[in-house]
């Protein structure tokens, strides 16, 4: 028989939201994040703003030197780790540092160190180029710092599937824990990819919104006028703890991971498949493999990326699911208020279901007006909704084709 597992802790950075309290508060009143750049010269961009992580001073965190030999990702998904190891109290814990982890990932990982020794190697040579470069850039490097910083030495991933990176991290670490593989890990992801590269990767795509003349009505997931995503920045960690483990402890038990389940559309390299077949299977595999059945499910914390294309597919996919029930789900997207933390996003929006369930309320699809046609779900339209909830489910979906849905649930002896 499969292990147990729970949430035990959290802890988040996200726009505008140091904190879980200040991250719950700004999803559930709003308003959007999103404003014009300040980090670089958006002048020349077809897109000028973003969900910059305006309220993180590095300086109260990490001394220069620290600085010096971090990127932002990193130094991201530390500070988060910290609030999530308090907030579990993991601190003076008798276990066996060798069964404990670290699942930890992001989608671009350094790509402000990159581009900044690229620049150094065109001015001066090779020799300019930093001996911190590589372990400052690689992704897999967030969760060895991690591992350091704690001291643990039990299994040590980092799955980078773009957009859909944090939740198979969260995924495959639920996986280690019921293989008995594990007591405890810390699995999520981070990003910091707000840069000249970044955003003119995702502008020159046209993957992003360009309503440069209103930002903050820009991320509208779901609504007939969205034209693209807003990028965002941020991390997010979350203590996974085998039950038993976790009551042997009188550890506080947020809720349950119940199942997960992963697919690929084999489609597109960025589109997906128009069909929803992929998301569907998705889906379909964490609510069975939660041992579950569609009328358990009351709430889906969408992927919900505000392009034409995504949250069509989506919709189609839950309907295509649920059915007739489908209308009876509320449906909502965050990213509508601190958009879209790429590879991140996954492990923020699973926090925030996970507070959905805790405090039965559910996070609106902020900046929602226009419906369209064949997309009817209820979508928790500008405002939360008081609702205890059982058996939620979180989806990521990345380019590639890669598909992640997580389901969580009260937690029940």
């Amino acid at each position: 028989m499969k292990r147990r597992v729970v949430i035990t802790g959290f802890g988040v950075l996200a726009p505008d939201s140091l904190g879980i309290d200040n991250f719950w508060k700004r999803i559930v009143e709003g308003p959007s994040s999103a404003d014009f750049i300040t980090y670089f010269d958006v002048s020349q961009f077809d897109t000028k703003f973003a969900c910059e992580l305006k309220v993180y001073k590095p300086e109260d965190h990490f001394s220069k030197k620290e600085l010096r030999r971090k990127d932002r990702f990193v130094q991201y998904a530390l500070v988060a780790a910290r609030e999530a190891y308090k907030n579990a109290q993991l601190d003076n814990i008798i276990c066996p540092k060798e069964r404990i982890g670290v699942y930890v990932s992001s989608g671009i990982g350094g790509i402000n160190t990159f581009t900044e020794n690229i620049i150094e190697y065109y001015k001066g040579g090779p020799r300019k180029i930093s001996p911190l470069l590589i372990p400052m850039f690689i992704i897999n490097l967030v969760a060895g710092e991690i591992a350091i910083e704690f001291g643990l030495k039990g299994p040590n991933l980092s799955v980078v599937t773009a957009c859909a990176a944090s939740s198979h991290s969260i995924g495959e670490a639920f996986r280690c824990i019921q293989n008995n593989e594990a007591d405890i890990i810390l699995a999520g992801g981070t990003e910091a990819a707000i840069s000249p590269i970044g955003l003119g990767g995702f502008s020159n795509m046209k993957a992003i919104s360009e309503r440069n003349d209103d930002p903050k009505r820009a991320s509208r997931p779901f609504d007939k006028e969205r034209d693209g995503f807003v990028m965002g920045e941020g991390a997010g960690i979350i203590v996974l703890e085998e039950l038993e483990h976790a009551k042997k402890r009188n550890a506080n038990i947020i809720c349950e991971v119940k199942g997960y389940g992963k697919s690929c559309d084999a489609h597109h390299i960025t589109a997906p498949d128009p069909d929803g077949e992929g998301a569907y299977r998705c889906m379909k595999n964490a609510i069975e493999d939660a041992c579950l059945t569609i009328n358990d499910i009351q709430y889906i914390n969408a992927h919900g990326t505000s392009t034409p294309l995504n949250d069509r597919v989506e919709t189609l996919a839950i309907k295509k699911l649920f059915g007739e029930r489908s209308k009876d789900i509320f449906v909502s997207s965050t990213k509508s208020v601190i958009g879209h933390l790429l590879g991140a996003a996954g492990a923020v929006e699973l926090i925030a279901t996970a507070l959905a369930i805790k405090k039965s309320e559910i996070p609106p699809t902020i900046n929602y007006e226009f419906p369209e046609e064949g997309m009817d779900l209820n979508y928790v339209p500008n405002k939360s909704i008081k609702c205890e909830i059982e058996n939620a489910m979180s989806n990521s979906f990345g380019f590639g084709g890669h598909n992640a849905s997580i389901v969580i649930g009260k937690y029940h002896s």
